[in-house]
């Protein structure tokens, strides 16, 4: 933030300033760029960001990115950091998908989480479903509104989340749940600060009983003493129980199911067992791809 430029702003441009050294120190504007940008903004009265774009010097996606920065928002370009391009939460952020991520995170806050409650089982009723896709980018939402969330992959069988966010391999929470390993299993999402992810580690042969165990019930208690937010991946509904001993240990479940694909009979026997188990089946959602 030592640019030159910042010297040369008028009194009273501090987010304008912020602009244009964001854009500097991204290297989306040089300083001979930045002059120009400053003349027109003197001539025209208008915002630094709206100059740089009227003179071709950046892209609205750049702008974006940098009022994104100043607001806490973050999100990256297409292809940055490595992470799967279905996440388009943390790549197209603006878009009619994630808009209504965000409305189901707003009726979760205020049904769920506003009543003292951190965990929430996000449960898929049938294979290829999209449940994991869904439980990634509702992570990343709820990070985004700078809620310290945790995503837990708890699909021990086939676990999806350490490819999504390009997590090197890993133990993860069936090495924690055997005591082979210990909280440090927990990965930091360097692009989004307030996202971690707990991948599920070792494929064990015995996932069930390491998801019933009287253990996961302190590992959960253990979380949510830590984080804002704890959600967990599990496996779809129709692959066997785990999913009922995570939700039931979670308290609550949001039910995912996938248009033309899931059948109504089996999202009322999936709410059902769940109910039956102690657990509190807050509604579904139904993907469309």
């Amino acid at each position: 933030m030592n640019s030159p430029i910042l010297n040369t702003l008028p009194a009273g441009q501090g987010p304008e300033s912020s602009m244009g050294a964001l854009l500097l120190d991204s290297g989306k504007l040089k300083p001979e760029d930045a002059e120009r940008v400053l003349r027109m903004q003197k001539e025209t009265g208008i915002r630094f960001g709206e100059a740089a774009v009227r003179l071709g010097l950046v892209s609205e996606d750049d702008i974006q990115q940098v009022l994104a920065h100043q607001f806490s928002y973050p999100y990256l370009r297409k292809g940055q950091a490595g992470l799967s391009p279905k996440l388009l939460a943390a790549y197209d952020p603006f878009c009619p998908q994630v808009e209504s991520l965000r409305a189901i995170r707003s009726q979760l806050m205020l049904r769920w989480f506003a009543r003292g409650r951190r965990a929430l089982a996000i449960v898929g009723v049938d294979p290829e479903d999209g449940a994991a896709l869904f439980a990634s980018n509702l992570a990343i939402v709820f990070s985004q509104l700078g809620e310290q969330t945790l995503l837990v992959d708890a699909n021990l069988r086939a676990p999806r989340q350490q490819e999504a966010f390009a997590l090197k391999p890993r133990q993860g929470l069936s090495d924690l749940l055997a005591g082979r390993a210990d909280l440090d299993v927990i990965a930091r999402v360097p692009a989004f600060v307030d996202l971690s992810v707990m991948p599920a580690g070792t494929l064990p042969p015995n996932p069930q009983e390491l998801l019933a165990r009287e253990g996961f019930r302190n590992l959960n208690t253990q979380l949510e003493s830590r984080y804002d937010i704890v959600l967990y991946d599990v496996p779809p509904f129709q692959s066997g129980v785990d999913s009922v001993a995570v939700a039931s240990r979670a308290g609550g479940a949001l039910l995912v199911a996938r248009k033309n694909y899931t059948r109504i009979s089996h999202i009322g026997r999936a709410a059902e067992q769940l109910v039956d188990a102690g657990c509190e089946v807050l509604g579904s959602v139904v993907m469309e791809f």
